[in-house]
């Protein structure tokens, strides 16, 4: 099994940052994708940003410009920095890892969430 671990969430007033990390572990033998979503209370579950293994960063229109995902592939670990944060991106964010583990299989796995909260 591969599980996630979710870190960075918090309250913030508006016009703030906050850096949102996500750490995979278990029985990884190859990384595809890494993304971020969100679900706001009430709304569907958002893709907010995807960075696949050797590909290009992808952000959904309402956060082009001001956040940012990246990743260290050495520690399986996947980073959303946000900035100039609106009460519109209050959501818990979950972090999305999809590939191979080990036996060859392919996996889907999600982190729990982190509660992440705008003021304004």
């Amino acid at each position: 099994q591969v599980q996630l671990v979710e870190s960075g969430g918090g309250l913030v007033q508006e016009g703030g940052s906050l850096r949102l990390s996500c750490e995979a572990s278990g029985s990884i033998f190859a990384i595809f994708t890494m993304d971020w979503y969100r679900q706001a209370p009430g709304k569907q579950r958002e893709l907010v940003a995807t960075l696949p293994t050797g590909g290009t960063t992808n952000y959904a229109d309402s956060v082009k410009g001001r956040f940012t995902i990246s990743r260290d592939n050495a520690k399986n670990a996947v980073s959303l920095q946000m900035n100039s944060l609106k009460p519109e991106d209050t959501a818990v964010y979950h972090c999305n890892v999809k590939g191979y583990n080990s036996r060859g299989q392919k996996f889907d796995s999600w982190g729990p969430g982190t509660q992440v909260t705008v003021s304004s």
